[in-house]
């Protein structure tokens, strides 16, 4: 996928030929603050610069619609909302639209917005103000998508009148009508609002313009939520748990393997629920899904996102730990472990939290644990957070990400007395945060000296080397190996790890190597 750092972003390099082999330059973004006006309580907020993704240039050769118009898509959020937006960028492909990687080059920007908390709300706000920017010299419109289009649709049409769309998730397969009719109208006309039911159908999702790697596809298995935590908002606007078919599932997964995937990301908001809402119709749980997604030959790699605490059957820890293609990698939010903030979330309590665990430990050999916690929900006391501090020392999560809490409306949280303030919230979560880059230090420093296997994401940056992963990193969430010899993208390698960079590894690839020419073609194709 493109990356295209916003306009107010630095952008450092720094030569690390005094611990990288081969002297590998790495580049790094640096931040930016700016201002920027939004509707209701994001109103003058400071926003951090950003990474765009955008799609995977691909030019249709017919104008079928008529309009022979340019598409550009900001994508923001989680992969769910990947997903969501590969298939948009599909559906209008196929009618014809020309898909560009630069907002700047296009007739219409879509931004694929994120509302999980309020800083991503922040961000999404932000893309969606330079799209606007743009139409005073390029775009003809701009459409705003993704999470908070099904959540705040009116509000965002209200208070940003320059937009020309806001499209929800029922409506995404109508987006191309809405697009033509941006295209094609004249004078000005408040946003055409078109957003729908929560609960959406599934649709075929293997068709899709891919903006992440080409070989690594998020496989969504289930859609919505049930569990009523007290401070997530997202059933309210995703809808209920929903599991999508077998035979769905593994007709998608064929046909992203026949476009080049060989790694399957399962994701859902509560993966390792999957099944359960069949019945006694339909016996098959995931760990059966498991089974046959593995017995696709070209699959290289499967791995879990987005696991509950609960669902976690015999079988499905089984399947994890005897099936040499599923990563022996959770990702499994917590998000706390003190029994008092535990029952105000609404969440599964300490006891049954550290059984699981120690069960997973035992039985999955290897195994690395993904998770995330939040810090200063209401009523967190010091006591709550000291508990808290102490189980990431002990557990030592491989891999972890820290939130502090953000007030949702319209949940029961954000309703709670004993708010805590923002400064102990950011000073617990800082605090936190500390504790698992050590974890994950420690854990890089635990791999130099093995040979593991990477997989190649992309050609380095500056066009030198390349980066990839093991299987204890998803895609795009994780860390990263940096590799001196340029290799193409979807290629395994057998990989000796002579270093760390913090928490990503340095890696050597041996006797694997592409002919100077080859090394070039690789190097231009990234560059397109």
């Amino acid at each position: 996928a493109a990356v295209e750092l916003s306009a107010t972003a630095l952008v450092k390099d720094r030569d690390m030929s005094a611990r990288v082999p081969l002297a590998l330059l790495l580049f790094f973004a640096g931040s930016s603050h700016a201002y920027v006006q939004t509707f209701s309580s994001l109103v003058r907020v400071r926003a951090h610069s950003r990474q765009v993704r955008g799609a995977l240039g691909l030019r249709a050769e017919v104008a079928k619609n008529g309009v022979a118009s340019k598409i550009a898509l900001v994508a923001l959020g989680c992969p769910k909302n990947t997903v969501d937006a590969e298939v948009m960028l599909g559906d209008l492909k196929k009618r014809g639209f020309d898909i560009v990687r630069r907002p700047r080059d296009a007739d219409v920007v879509i931004v694929n917005t994120c509302a999980f908390i309020e800083e991503a709300k922040t961000e999404s706000v932000q893309a969606v103000l330079e799209a606007v920017d743009l139409k005073k010299s390029s775009a003809k419109g701009v459409v705003i998508t993704g999470c908070m289009a099904q959540r705040y649709a009116q509000e965002l049409a209200d208070e940003l009148p320059e937009v020309d769309a806001v499209v929800g998730f029922e409506k995404y397969a109508d987006i191309g009508n809405q697009i033509e009719s941006i295209i094609t109208k004249s004078g000005f006309a408040m946003p055409e609002v078109a957003v729908g039911s929560t609960d959406v159908p599934f649709r075929p999702e293997w068709e899709r313009v891919r903006i992440t790697q080409q070989h690594a596809a998020f496989l969504r298995v289930a859609e919505g939520c049930d569990h009523k935590c007290t401070f997530c908002a997202i059933p309210s606007w995703r809808g209920r748990f929903r599991s999508k078919s077998f035979d769905a599932i593994m007709e998608e997964a064929r046909e992203l393997v026949a476009t080049g995937v060989t790694e399957l990301n399962l994701i859902a908001e509560d993966t390792n629920q999957w099944g359960q809402d069949f019945g006694a119709a339909d016996k098959r749980r995931l760990a059966d899904l498991l089974h046959s997604l593995a017995g696709i030959e070209e699959v290289r790699r499967i791995s879990l996102l987005y696991c509950y605490p609960s669902y976690f059957s015999d079988e499905l820890i089984d399947a994890i730990a005897s099936i040499d293609k599923v990563c022996k990698y959770i990702d499994m939010p917590l998000q706390h472990i003190s029994d008092p903030v535990l029952k105000a979330m609404n969440r599964p309590p300490r006891e049954h939290t550290v059984s699981l665990l120690k069960k997973l430990r035992e039985r999955i050999p290897g195994l690395v644990l993904r998770t995330t916690f939040i810090s200063g929900f209401p009523g967190e006391t010091d006591k709550d957070h000291r508990e808290l501090v102490d189980f990431v020392k002990a557990m030592k999560f491989e891999r972890a990400g820290v939130f502090a809490y953000s007030e949702e409306e319209g949940t029961p949280a954000a309703k709670m007395l004993d708010q805590v303030p923002a400064d102990v919230k950011e000073r617990r979560r800082d605090e936190l945060i500390s504790i698992v880059q050590k974890c994950q230090r420690k854990f890089a420093e635990s791999l130099v000296g093995k040979r593991v296997e990477v997989v190649i994401d992309k050609v380095g940056e500056g066009g030198f080397g390349s980066i990839g992963r093991t299987r204890a990193d998803a895609p795009d969430i994780d860390c990263v190996v940096h590799l001196a010899q340029t290799l193409r993208p979807g290629t395994y390698v057998d990989a000796h790890i002579v270093d760390t960079f913090d928490f990503d590894l340095v890696a050597d690839a041996g006797d694997v190597m592409v002919s100077p020419e080859e090394a070039d073609d690789i190097v231009k194709a990234a560059m397109q």
